[in-house]
């Protein structure tokens, strides 16, 4: 996590940017399956929030029932009622 920025703010970011992927997962999934790539940075802050701040899931948004890693922990999982999700880093 950057020092600079504070746990609630960092807290924050990640939902809004977590809210954003579930909003668009369904327009790009093919049946359940749906791929959402995030920049570098915005993935990072998601998976600080997730797998290192120890952040309670009911700060998360409702719809994630699971969260994970895959990939060699390149690729955050989300599961929903309606989706699996990866979240992978947008290639530069």
């Amino acid at each position: 996590m950057d020092p600079e920025i504070p746990a609630n703010k960092h807290v924050k970011m990640a939902v809004n940017h977590l809210n954003k992927v579930l909003q668009y997962a369904p327009m790009v999934a093919e049946g359940r399956d749906a791929q959402v790539h995030l920049t570098a940075q915005d993935w990072q802050v998601v998976a600080d929030v997730l797998f290192k701040m120890d952040t309670p899931d009911d700060k998360l948004p409702d719809a994630i029932n699971e969260y994970g890693l895959a990939n060699e922990n390149q690729t955050i999982t989300l599961t929903t009622d309606d989706h699996d999700i990866r979240l992978d880093v947008v290639a530069s």
